[in-house]
């Protein structure tokens, strides 16, 4: 038998289970917009529209455009550093690592994740260019992705140790930026390439960035 107790717990819960996924779905829809139309060019009134809900609703959850944004980049932030970290960690179990085994790590986890069932990954990737790109969001940067880049970097300068990390961060921020660039332009590849089904392959963009960091780390050696 139910008592009244009981009762009120479970009206207490519902409303708490709709705000979840009424967030879950303000906190996509804001990923979509502000992968699509930028940061200055996001609108909350289109946020709203797309989530299905009233426009107040958004304000309620997200507070202010910028703590939205801020809020919808560290949702994936530190699942994406776990993955790497534990990629890491396991590369390193199985022997000595070098340059192509260190980035495979870092770029294989994120690749796996678009590559898979939600969309709302490749949006992200949009967002993280920001990101990277606009020195307005470098606490974003120090926050949520700098601590694993720097884990990273520790491990391509234990292999050249005689080299600056300056000349290290370099060859990381190209290829971070080759990454970012894997998952939004692989249209552009088939379209030089004039073959419909040309596709961009991990191997090759792996190859590619650790080839071009190794090239940098030699210049600086010489």
């Amino acid at each position: 038998m139910m008592t009244k107790k009981t009762t009120e717990k479970q009206r207490l819960r519902a409303p708490s289970k709709r705000s979840l996924a009424s967030r879950s779905r303000i906190l996509d829809a804001a990923e979509t917009v502000f992968a699509r139309d930028g940061f200055e060019g996001a609108k909350v009134r289109d946020i709203a529209a797309l989530a299905e809900v009233p426009l107040g609703l958004v304000n309620h959850h997200g507070g202010s455009k910028e703590a939205l944004f801020r809020e919808v980049v560290e949702r994936r932030a530190e699942e994406l550093a776990r993955l790497r970290l534990e990629a890491l960690a396991q590369a390193k179990g199985q022997g000595a690592l070098d340059l192509t085994a260190i980035l495979g790590c870092f770029f294989r986890p994120y690749l796996a994740k678009a590559a898979g069932s939600d969309p709302q990954w490749l949006a992200y990737a949009r967002l993280v260019a920001m990101v990277s790109a606009d020195p307005a969001w470098a606490d974003i940067s120090t926050d949520l992705f700098d601590p694993t880049a720097q884990r990273f970097m520790d491990e391509i300068c234990a292999l050249h140790p005689k080299v600056g990390r300056a000349v290290v961060a370099e060859g990381f921020v190209y290829s971070v930026a080759a990454l970012l660039a894997f998952l939004t332009s692989e249209w552009r590849i088939a379209a030089l390439a004039s073959q419909s089904d040309a596709q961009a392959s991990v191997e090759g963009l792996v190859a590619f960035c650790a080839a071009g960091c190794a090239a940098r780390i030699a210049q600086a050696e010489t």
